[in-house]
């Protein structure tokens, strides 16, 4: 029978699309792969969310949708208890794969592997994990064990700089918040930084330039001092492929054609990061009074930063939420874009020369590639800690200081944008990023180190099989 490889992301767009994009990529260089993807939605997420146009080899298996009970209304435990309830359904759908196919491994999100770690066992199918994330925060989940066993207090209470290998000195304060003890998730990502080590194998969305001291250490055993360090293979980056042209090229992008080359500083937090509005009419004032040019996409604040009743399904209302006459007076240097712009493509333009991000992986792996220095202001998740990497290990980004409370004052923002688009810290980081997009390129191309990565992952699928036949038989 044909073989297949297996992927099973967890219910979210922003960790699909690079497992999608893993899939597409394992086929261009592998095209007799058989990959079938396991599609697994949260009770609010439509299917929709899958990408529409594949290669013929991947197929979309989609699970059963479970029931939940009325008062599972808080989406980050809804997440993991969907993935729980999921396993039955998991292993049927691997038994069904498997008349037709020889199944050879399957490649589980980091979300998913305390549950799907149990049916892979149970099936004798090797299993490896895979991370859409920096391996410096890679780094720090194989070590939070040991981390987790040196302090009694929660990282958020210590106010001391944490010593992670593969990291540089971590401020406690900038630990996931589901690292920490008493937090909601903390259990559950404790379970999974243990259930790790198990994994037949590491898969990272990350090319080894952009961190080798990251790569050295986690495989130098460094991370888990207890326990053997499983194969890491570092196959980013994963970027979208995608083109704006003809009669469908957003009006942002004929915009950013008037400019001038690298003169444009891009705005854009993601499909989650939203602000209060007094803070979006602090970034207008920053904007404003640094006089740089600007492309800004604006969301409504999310429920819990609303001062007004606002609608977050509707476009925003930009002349509510924005300071009266911002859009008038800016109109000649910038663009407002109410909730939504081709993010990689505006990236890749040429008038813009520096990116005021969230600091989402995808995110910063699309400016990495794009050459675009960044300006780092992250608001959720492990988006501190990856701060943290990019400004002091990969010396892509400037920091953006908030307050304790998180508020960023209008000063500030001028200040860090007229510091990223015209300033020796500035010019010193776009020069880093550049080098990193020419070693992108590298890693990606013939004998770079992606692609040999991905031809070792290859190599040891098929020793696993070769090793599984052998016992058949015997």
């Amino acid at each position: 029978m044909e073989e297949a490889i297996v992927m099973y992301p967890a219910p979210m767009l922003t960790h699909l699309t690079p497992m999608v994009e893993f899939a597409k990529l394992l086929l261009t260089h592998h095209p007799s792969l058989s990959i079938h993807i396991l599609i697994a939605t949260l009770p609010s997420q439509p299917s929709s969310t899958v990408p529409s146009t594949v290669p013929p080899s991947i197929t979309f298996h989609y699970l059963p949708t479970v029931d939940l009970l009325p008062t599972s209304t808080d989406l980050d435990p809804l997440l993991f208890d969907v993935i729980r309830l999921r396993n039955p359904d998991v292993r049927r759908t691997l038994l069904t794969i498997s008349n037709n196919y020889t199944l050879n491994t399957i490649i589980v999100d980091f979300f998913c592997t305390s549950a799907a770690f149990e049916v892979a066992s149970d099936l004798n199918l090797p299993a490896y994990s895979f991370l859409p994330s920096a391996l410096g925060a890679v780094a720090c989940l194989l070590y939070l064990p040991t981390l987790c066993n040196k302090f009694t207090q929660s990282f958020q209470h210590l106010n001391v700089l944490l010593d992670i290998p593969g990291a540089p000195p971590i401020p406690s304060a900038d630990m996931p918040p589901t690292t920490s003890k008493g937090n909601k998730l903390y259990d559950i990502f404790l379970d999974i930084a243990t259930n790790l080590p198990r994994s037949t194998g590491i898969i990272v969305d990350t090319f080894e330039y952009l961190e080798p001291k990251s790569f050295k250490e986690i495989n130098d055993g460094l991370c888990l001092p207890d326990y053997p360090t499983p194969p890491l293979y570092c196959i980013g980056p994963l970027i979208v492929n995608t083109t704006v042209d003809g009669d469908g090229v957003p009006p942002c992008i004929k915009w950013l054609d008037s400019q001038p080359s690298k003169s444009v500083v891009f705005l854009c937090f993601g499909s989650l990061g939203s602000f209060s509005v007094q803070q979006l009419k602090e970034i207008a004032v920053g904007l404003e009074k640094s006089e740089q040019r600007f492309l800004w996409i604006v969301r409504n604040p999310s429920l819990e930063n609303q001062s007004l009743n606002i609608d977050t399904k509707m476009d925003p209302d930009l002349k509510s939420l924005l300071p009266p006459g911002f859009l008038e007076r800016t109109k000649e240097k910038g663009l407002v874009v109410k909730s939504w712009a081709p993010q990689l493509a505006v990236l890749n333009h040429d008038s813009v020369g520096g990116f005021v991000t969230h600091c989402g992986w995808n995110s910063v792996l699309e400016s990495v590639c794009a050459g675009v220095p960044m300006l780092a202001w992250p608001l959720y998740a492990e988006q501190r800690y990856n701060r943290v990497l990019m400004v002091e290990e990969m010396k892509i980004a400037l920091p953006m200081v908030e307050s304790e409370t998180g508020f960023v004052s209008s000063t500030e923002v001028e200040k860090r944008v007229k510091k990223l688009m015209g300033s020796k810290e500035g010019d010193s980081v776009r020069e880093r990023t550049l080098a990193m997009k020419h070693a992108a390129k590298v890693a990606t191309s013939e004998g770079g180190s992606t692609r040999i990565a991905l031809a070792k992952l290859v190599d040891s699928w098929k020793q696993k099989q070769l090793g599984l036949n052998r016992q058949t038989t015997t």
